[in-house]
């Protein structure tokens, strides 16, 4: 189980960084949004993914806050874009 988990925690690794770089490259800001948005939560699947390993309840917590954090960053983002057009 442990070999899955940091697997995983490799696959997710390697998708923030070529997240990161697809940031630097991006045409528009809307694409720089979501791909930033794809690094944040792959972020914190790394976080909850280390915090299963470590058997370490206070690191799944974390990442639910920030989750939420990161959800509500989304919509005002996306505000903030479109110029609060619906």
């Amino acid at each position: 189980m442990t070999i899955i988990l940091w697997t995983t925690v490799v696959l997710l690794g390697a998708a923030i960084l070529v997240g990161l770089f697809r940031v630097a490259t991006a045409p528009d800001p809307a694409s720089r949004a979501v791909v930033g948005d794809l690094v944040f939560f792959s972020g914190i699947g790394v976080i909850v993914l280390i915090g299963l390993v470590n058997s370490s309840a206070a690191a799944v917590d974390a990442a639910l806050i920030a989750s939420v954090l990161g959800i509500l960053a989304t919509v005002a983002l996306a505000r903030i874009l479109t110029k609060g057009r619906r």
